[in-house]
Parts: C-alpha cells; structure tokens; sequence
C-alpha cells in the first residue's frame, strides 16, 4: 500500500509499505477520507521524528482482531487512531482501536466523518472528563439548575465548534463565545434568547475581558471555561474573568501558562488521554455513538 510520511522540515514522503494486521482488540480500515490536523506538521518538527501521522479515519472495515464483536468487514466506520504509533491514516490502510471507532451514519458522508474523532474528543473531554470541567454530559438526564456560564476560547476553530455544540446539547447556558472571521459559523449553533454570545477577539484583550464580564448573568460566578486557543494570551484574558474555584482546560501541552490567578485552576485537555486515562470515557461516548452533531 501507499502511506505518506511527515518528516521534520514539513517534507512528506510516499512509500511503499505492507497491509497492517490487526491485533486482538483493533480493527484495520481501508482508508476512503483522512482529516488533518495542525498537530500533525507540529509534532515532527516538535520532536524531530518522522512518522505517518494522521489520526482521523474514516472508511471501510477491512478486517477485524479476534476480540472485536461489533464492527464487521464492510462496516463505514470512522476512527481516531492512537497519536505516535504506526499505522495511521496516511496511508491506504489503517489501524485503530475498536473502543474509538464508530459507525458512521447513512446521512453522513466519509468527508463528514473524517472532521469528527480528534476534534469532536477534544470536546468532549475537555467539557466532561470529571478531571477536566466536569460539566454535565448531554447523555445524562437534564437538569435545570439555572444558568451556567460557559467561555469557550476560539469557538469557531475545530475543537471550539464542537464544545459549542456539545455545550449547548448539554443545556449549558450562557454560552460566551470568543471568535474572530468565523463568527458566522459559530452563531448558527448558539441560542442567543438563553444569553448566548460572540465577542470578537480583534477589539483587543481589554475589549474581550469587559465582554466576557458583561456576559456573566448578575450574581452568578463564571466558574468554567475551555480555551481551544491556549495561546497569545486567550487564557491570560480568560484567568481576569474566572471566579474564585473556577477552571480552565487548555489544549496545548508542554506550555507554561503564566499570568494565571492562583485561585484558578489549570487542566490539559490532550485527546490522547482516550487510549490512556480516559479510555473508559471514550468508550462510553464513541461506542455508544454519542458524539453526533450537527
């Protein structure tokens, strides 16, 4: 098969190499669709290693390992393939762990399928992780327990758009959404009657930090925000806002995010955390197909 490697330099090379096979517990997927990411030029020149590096599949079932009940050969199925190991979508054929993939919908299409596990995951986890914000899952029974102010930083961006929706899926209001050009993109999934807003970042740090304030219903604290930036200062305006006991979950690892009041606290969200310390948590929602969105 054909298989394309990002090398350090920002250099892709195309090789040859031999069909995967599937351990116990993977499933190998003739790639239709792979997305991209930033993080997949980022990390070879971050760590001067050369490796296929795509990690959003979605395809057809080729074969499944021993252990897998339930996907089968012909299966359309998207997945979020393990960060830094081999065999990613790059490639004609792929590998992934059953527990993050899923079955694609007939409406969906394979290009749809694609934007969706690394993107979609951050969101989740970053939103619902009991060791990130912790807020209510939309899976769960609602509950009315008055507003819940939300700052998503970045909300027109991959992982933003999905928090958005996530968010409001969850009955998380008000949404208070930082973005720029894509504006537009982000107010088709807020619902402004329920104090949901956009501020735009280009009016400057202390425009955002006084829309942020306004934003923040009477007497009641801003306690969670999920900054998909994570960098040119988005937490620092964020940490000027947050409440005593709030907390923030950031995207980008290996970073010292100074400027941060003491009396906020800090959390990595790293979508790698589902083959990991959160795999439990992926199973829930991926198996479970709960990540549809618009």
């Amino acid at each position: 098969m054909k298989e394309a490697i990002v090398h350090p330099g920002v250099r892709v090379e195309i090789i040859d190499s031999a069909i995967p096979e599937p351990t116990e517990d993977q499933v190998l997927i003739k790639v239709v669709v792979s997305g991209s990411n930033p993080k997949d030029w980022k990390i070879p020149e971050m760590m001067k290693q050369s490796r296929n590096e795509g990690d959003d599949i979605a395809g057809v079932v080729e074969k499944v390992g021993a252990n897998v009940t339930e996907f089968k050969p012909g299966d359309r199925v998207a997945a979020f393939h393990e960060m830094l190991t081999p065999h990613g979508s790059y490639a004609e054929y792929a590998i992934a762990w059953a527990h993050t993939t899923f079955h694609i919908p007939k409406n969906t299409s394979f290009e749809e399928a694609a934007a969706i596990p690394l993107a979609a995951m951050t969101a989740a986890i970053g939103l619902f992780h009991p060791s990130r914000l912790a807020l209510p899952q939309p899976w769960s029974v609602p509950t009315d327990a008055g507003p819940t102010p939300l700052v998503i930083y970045g909300a027109a961006s991959a992982v933003g758009s999905y928090a958005v929706q996530l968010a409001s899926r969850s009955n998380i209001h008000p949404l208070i959404c930082i973005a720029g050009r894509g504006a537009a993109h982000v107010e088709s999934f807020i619902d402004r009657s329920k104090g949901d807003t956009i501020i735009d970042y280009r009016g400057g740090a202390a425009a955002v930090v006084e829309g942020i304030k306004a934003a923040i219903p009477p007497n009641t604290p801003l306690l969670h925000a999920y900054d998909a930036v994570s960098d040119h200062g988005s937490y620092v305006n964020i940490g000027q806002c947050l409440a005593e006991g709030g907390t923030i979950t950031l995207v980008l690892p290996f970073k010292e995010y100074e400027g941060m009041p003491a009396h906020v606290t800090q959390t990595i969200t790293n979508v790698g955390a589902v083959h990991q310390d959160a795999k439990e948590f992926g199973v829930e929602i991926l198996q479970a197909e709960k990540l549809r969105v618009a």
